[in-house]
């Protein structure tokens, strides 16, 4: 093997995206990942960067965050600490290097008004006190504020 061959046979790769860019260690759990931060624009929402989606959508994150003791897999603070819907979504997304096995079984979440299902992962939604509201019933609830269809 040539020297140049064994160079990029060792060249690390983002574990989330497979590129080969700009990375770093992950401070949580010492993977490589792009070092892509600067990309994500404040309160835009996007999910365009590896290194931020790690951090804040996983229970990886979350765990190391929180500072919370031992694996991350095994953690009852962590179960404990996040509605059983997001702790799924937190430990089986794409933004994990490893995924949670056997993750625990959760109903879905619906809208308090018109029973739609809302991901909350995904969906936008609101909280009206233990109650959540899809956006559409809840620019409805806020008299057509915001957007919503007339």
């Amino acid at each position: 093997m040539t020297t140049a061959a064994k160079k990029k046979a060792t060249k690390q790769t983002c574990g989330i995206c497979g590129k080969s860019g700009k990375l770093i260690r992950t401070e949580c759990c010492g993977n490589w990942i792009c070092d892509d931060n600067e990309n994500y624009v404040l309160f835009s929402y996007a999910r365009n960067s590896c290194s931020r989606n790690h951090d804040r959508y996983t229970l990886c994150g979350f765990h190391h965050t929180e500072e919370h003791a031992g694996h991350w897999k095994e953690c009852k603070e962590c179960r404990e600490s996040i509605e059983t819907e997001m702790y799924v979504w937190y430990g089986t997304n794409e933004y994990n290097f490893e995924v949670l096995e056997n993750p625990p079984a959760f109903e879905p979440t619906h809208c308090a008004v018109c029973n739609r299902v809302i991901h909350l992962a995904m969906d936008g939604y609101s909280l009206r006190g233990d109650d959540y509201l899809c956006m559409e019933c809840t620019y409805r609830e806020m008299g057509g504020l915001g957007g919503g269809s007339s």
